[in-house]
């Protein structure tokens, strides 16, 4: 856990770090641990590389994803390809690798990694468009460079390009319709069917997610795009006990990133990594320098992007745990050179890792792009299901920015159906009026029937996101069908929600605090 937050302080990737660690315990290291097993590695990477896919799906948001997803395809399949060529051109004519050595060692980096991208940009505030191309670019890119590998380290010559193509269009729509399905099939099961125990949600996704992968594999279709397309369905679904399973697929993507660093440190050899040192810098400065950018810019032609946004996107195309990883395949196909080849990309992926991680802010910054401070902070909404009472409880935190600050609970206009029955304000929790303002920092608990659930939460996003006028000025969603907070017999929805709060266990019932609010109404 100290590695952890020395990563997330310093800036630096915790690759470099966990790499670390598996070298000290290995080979010329402190404990001179004996590990050359390179199938198990592949394995045990691939296992851990599903996880993480699954928790990058997980935390994609759609409302990012959506309107850069073309610009995000092409960067991920025809970039990969300029890719490729360049970075196999270097490495045939300036390192001296034949062909086939040279093709393997371009598709193996020209994969971004999501877990070393996003580690240094969380510390910076980017604009969703480039935040959405990137983390939908480190989703997609793993799946065409892990077919690349395999059809490159394969025994015999590679079949035509055209051919070789089409194969790699089948085996990414078949990825594609199975992770739709699975998602879609496993999000309708999860918010329809009330587990007995909270504790199962966050497993029951995991596991979808994984199924997907393992659906796709078997169909030979793309098992990596099934699991991050079924799990980015997963994430956008508005599932019960969200931030729960947020959090334990967020601990377990860095239990994978962790168990498979390690594993990867161990199966170097240290000391052979001299011979390669120079050949790996001269490859990574031609991937940085020329083809990453070029595979951007040209892909990237069509779409109307700021020049600047591109060139950030060239130099946050940072590689990880993937490149290795996918380094093993030719090693357990016995392709002629392939320690060289696993040594080369090792050396690289640490060294340019090394220099662009902890550069990338300062580049952001440079470029003057950062996101709009004045954007509304989204709600933190969390949902339990109440099958037997066929209600909803949600569980709404106002963040710091959210224009919800200062508007009166009446304003809401939620639904009939829908009530906010508790809020919790400094450690203190009572009972609303329609006439209690709101402020940040608060915490709602807000019950909703079946048929309002979605509409009281799209009403909420609303409102948080454009204030008490979301809907008339064209911010945020539409006005929910009612004018005001009422109930289904016109009066006042507060105490029929507060009779169902009562059969769950009193929540709300007899809670310190003024019913009327202690604040004074602030503009929002």
């Amino acid at each position: 856990m100290a590695a952890v937050r020395i990563s997330s302080r310093s800036g630096l990737p915790s690759l470099l770090l966990y790499l670390g660690i598996g070298i000290a315990l290995g080979q010329d290291g402190i404990f001179d641990v004996k590990f050359d097993n390179a199938e198990l590695t592949q394995v045990i990477g691939y296992a851990a590389l599903v996880v993480i896919l699954a928790e990058g799906g997980l935390g994609a948001k759609w409302k990012e994803v959506k309107p850069v997803l073309p610009a995000a395809a092409v960067v991920s399949t025809v970039g990969v390809g300029i890719s490729v060529g360049i970075t196999a051109s270097a490495a045939h004519y300036l390192v001296g690798l034949d062909w086939r050595q040279a093709l393997i060692i371009g598709a193996v980096v020209s994969s971004t990694d999501a877990a070393a991208v996003f580690s240094v940009l969380r510390r910076v505030p980017l604009p969703p468009r480039i935040t959405g191309v990137l983390e939908a670019e480190s989703g997609f890119n793993d799946a065409p460079v892990v077919i690349l590998v395999v059809a490159f380290s394969a025994a015999g010559p590679v079949e035509h390009w055209y051919v070789l193509v089409a194969e790699i269009a089948l085996e990414l729509a078949i990825g594609a319709a199975i992770g739709i399905a699975v998602g879609w099939l496993g999000s309708l099961g999860l918010r329809h069917v009330a587990l007995p125990a909270s504790g199962l949600y966050p497993i029951a996704v995991m596991a979808i997610a994984v199924s997907a992968y393992a659906a796709g594999a078997m169909a030979h279709g793309s098992g990596f795009l099934a699991v991050y397309l079924a799990a980015m369905i997963l994430g956008n679904s508005k599932l019960p006990h969200w931030p729960a399973t947020r959090g334990f697929a967020d601990g377990l993507g860095w239990l994978a990133q962790i168990g498979m660093f390690v594993l990867l440190g161990l199966l170097v050899t240290p000391h052979d990594l001299v011979d390669d040192f120079w050949p790996a810098i001269v490859v990574g400065l031609v991937l940085t320098m020329v083809a990453r950018p070029l595979s951007v810019f040209l892909s990237l032609a069509p779409f109307r992007m700021p020049a600047r946004e591109k060139v950030l996107m060239s130099w946050a195309g940072l590689r990880g745990a993937v490149p290795i990883i996918l380094a093993t395949i030719p090693m357990v196909s016995g392709v002629q050179g392939s320690t060289r080849i696993f040594n080369i990309v090792f050396v690289l992926v640490i060294v340019y890792t090394l220099i662009q991680g902890p550069t990338l802010p300062w580049v952001a910054n440079k470029l003057n792009i950062a996101d709009d401070p004045a954007e509304a902070d989204d709600l933190g909404i969390e949902s339990a299901p109440l099958e037997r009472l066929r209600g909803h409880l949600l569980s709404v935190d106002i963040p710091a920015k959210s224009k919800m600050h200062g508007v009166e609970v009446g304003e809401l206009r939620l639904p009939a159906g829908a009530a906010v029955t508790l809020v919790v304000r400094e450690g203190t929790s009572f009972v609303p009026s329609p006439a209690t303002v709101l402020r940040r920092g608060d915490e709602l608990l807000v019950v909703a029937t079946d048929p309002v659930r979605d509409r009281a939460e799209e009403r909420l996003r609303a409102v948080g996101e454009g204030g008490k006028l979301a809907g008339w000025l064209g911010t945020g969603s539409p006005v929910a069908n009612a004018p005001g907070m009422v109930g289904p017999h016109g009066g006042s929805a507060i105490p029929q929600a507060m009779k169902l709060a009562k059969k769950l266990g009193g929540a709300g019932a007899g809670a310190p605090g003024n019913g009327s609010g202690s604040g004074t109404k602030t503009s929002p």
